[in-house]
């Protein structure tokens, strides 16, 4: 029996806030791909041709029906799982959205969305929603000034 060769794949992973504090997680519907009940961020498969901003664009809008007003790099982890078995190259990003836009766009993944103080953040929690998080500076960049 032959070995099947396994590579990680790549997700963007996207830390949305309202540019004044505040974090949009989302709770994990009984169809989602794995851990249904605990609240995470936001991610997608990178496709094949894309850029990070337009992988990004595309979930936001998918998972949260809102466009992305700023995206902004914090860093890359490697996620090795034990269970379920898994290894993906976690690309993530701050992303800016405005929250009167915010639906869920995908209920047979999701089925709550809310925002949160980085403090005071809802459980049960995703497995991978903390070190995802670490990646956050101290502050956000705030919104710009109406008009400006």
């Amino acid at each position: 029996m032959s070995a099947v060769r396994r590579t990680p794949s790549v997700s963007c992973v996207f830390v949305c806030h309202d540019g004044a504090g505040r974090l949009l997680l989302a709770r994990r519907g009984p169809g989602a791909r794995d851990e249904p009940g605990t609240w995470d961020t936001g991610a997608g498969a990178l496709e094949f041709g894309e850029s990070f901003e337009d992988a990004v664009t595309r979930e936001v809008r998918e998972e949260y029906a809102a466009d992305p007003l700023e995206i902004t790099l914090l860093g890359v982890r490697n996620v090795l799982r034990d269970s379920p078995p898994s290894h993906w190259v976690a690309v993530v990003f701050a992303v800016r959205v405005d929250p009167a836009r915010v639906e869920i766009g995908e209920p047979h993944k999701f089925d709550r969305l809310d925002w949160f103080a980085a403090d005071d953040l809802p459980q049960p929690a995703h497995s991978q929603l903390m070190a995802t998080l670490a990646l956050l500076p101290d502050r956000l960049p705030p919104a710009p000034p109406p008009g400006g």
